[in-house]
């Protein structure tokens, strides 16, 4: 089985699904700094960029442990996503996980959540020119639902960032 192969099969590296905790944060911290930069990077207003410093991602990380629920291949946290309500606010995964089936287990749980929340549609805020994070939501049976002014919350009030407002309806599962 050649490298690609082992990558994108599940067996390989099994993934669980869980509740974040205090001790993740620093992880999720460090992947979402990554991830928000090469998303976001020329893309959104220079005033968030400025508010977006590595200290921000991990205090945020830290605050939001309660919104979050991580992924893990091994130990390792792989990926997050964070929900509150019928939003989708955050799915971040690490670059090396890519491909592997992290992102849509989370985006999978997410949903989850959402439904679970009795809400019947989740809902995400993409930037435009985030082509990869659109084809990936699209793949995941997501669709855009039309242009928004975001307020992306920032130590000293929310800047609005243009974005698309990605929809998809959920179903709770069970009784």
């Amino acid at each position: 089985m050649s490298t690609t192969d082992r990558r994108n099969d599940p067996a390989a590296h099994p993934i669980d699904i869980r509740p974040a905790r205090v001790a993740d944060a620093a992880a999720v911290g460090e992947i979402w700094r990554r991830g928000w930069r090469e998303a976001h990077l020329g893309r959104v207003p220079e005033e968030l960029v400025a508010a977006r410093t590595p200290e921000s991602f991990a205090s945020r990380a830290a605050e939001r442990v309660g919104d979050t629920t991580v992924a893990l291949v091994g130990r390792a946290v792989a990926g997050f996503v964070m929900v509150v309500g019928d939003e989708v606010e955050q799915v971040y995964v690490a670059p090396e996980q890519r491909g592997t089936g992290v992102a849509e287990r989370l985006l999978a749980e997410a949903e989850r959540q959402v439904a679970a929340s009795a809400h019947d549609e989740a809902w995400l805020a993409v930037v435009p020119g985030n082509a990869r994070a659109r084809r990936f939501y699209e793949r995941c049976g997501w669709a855009d639902g039309g242009r928004i002014a975001y307020p992306a919350d920032t130590a000293d009030g929310a800047v609005i960032v243009e974005a698309r407002r990605y929809v998809k309806r959920v179903v709770a599962r069970g009784g």
